[in-house]
């Protein structure tokens, strides 16, 4: 088996996890990689995009950007990542920092993959597509200032819901526990088929999340009397100004993330452990 190792070094810790994985991975006859730009006598070194290609496994050190972030990019290559947590809540990632030990199951195959369902997020105006984006966790339109309204159209088929809120998300199921959680959306359980339209600050009091089954595509518009700047944010990540004229449409997307499971924590277990008070378990 082959293993690339992606840090985020920013995030404390991260290098003294490289070292020690660098170790577990020789000792299991697992032979792994960093990015030619880390240096390390237990590994290897290759371009980053030439790791996608030769690993089996993308092992990614950090908080839940950094798996987002790689799980994306090895869902191009259909390469399975294991999360390391060096992040403060660590959602997504599988074993926390005194777990290292738990690598040794990828030698014995003690190990599952969950396959998690992606948006694709699709941006045109006068009928041109101009960009698309694949999201873990949202798409989210949002106003450039704070408590300043704007007016969103999401449409589904024929039929169409508007909203004044400063801004709306579109959510995976993985991305339920995000941002769509704290402006009041449902969790959902992560392996199932679907995605949630959650309004931010609705100046509404009818207004509520909704679930949509995951054939459904989205339509969305969004425009300001006063003449607010708005913006679309793909897994927190700002991606491009909306105009009256564009329109973005967010569909299931043809690709999975897949996320290395190594332990037995559920779901759930997972759930109230972190959210209970905000830190890693």
């Amino acid at each position: 088996m082959n293993a690339a190792v992606i840090p985020n070094l920013d995030k404390r810790g991260s290098s003294q996890v490289v070292e020690k994985l660098g170790t577990i991975l020789k000792e299991c006859d697992i032979k792994a990689y960093l990015p030619e730009n880390i240096t390390d006598e237990n590994f290897g070194h290759l371009p980053e995009e030439q790791l996608y290609k030769t690993a089996d496994v993308i092992i990614t050190i950090g908080g839940d950007g950094t798996i987002i972030r790689y799980a994306k990019r090895a869902a191009l290559d259909g390469k399975p990542v294991l999360g390391i947590n060096a992040g403060r809540m660590g959602y997504l990632a599988d074993i926390e920092q005194n777990e290292l030990e738990l690598i040794k199951k990828l030698k014995t195959g003690e190990y599952a993959v969950e396959k998690r369902m992606m948006l694709s997020v699709s941006v045109c105006e006068n009928g041109r597509k101009l960009s698309e984006y694949n999201a873990l966790n949202d798409a989210v339109i949002v106003s450039g200032f704070i408590s300043r309204i704007i007016d969103i159209s999401a449409s589904v088929g024929n039929d169409s819901i508007s909203y004044r809120a400063d801004g709306l998300i579109l959510s995976t199921p993985t991305g339920s526990t995000a941002y769509s959680m704290s402006a009041g959306g449902p969790v959902i359980d992560p392996l199932t088929q679907s995605m949630c339209i959650t309004p931010i600050c609705s100046h509404s009091l009818s207004a509520k999340p909704i679930l949509l089954g995951a054939d459904n595509t989205v339509k969305l518009k969004a425009y300001s009397k006063k003449r607010t700047d708005i913006f679309l944010t793909v897994d927190g990540r700002k991606v491009c100004a909306i105009r009256p004229y564009t329109e973005i449409y967010v569909q299931k997307s043809k690709q999975y993330a897949m996320l290395v499971r190594l332990n037995d924590r559920s779901f759930y277990k997972t759930l109230s452990a972190k959210f209970r008070d905000g830190r890693s378990v």
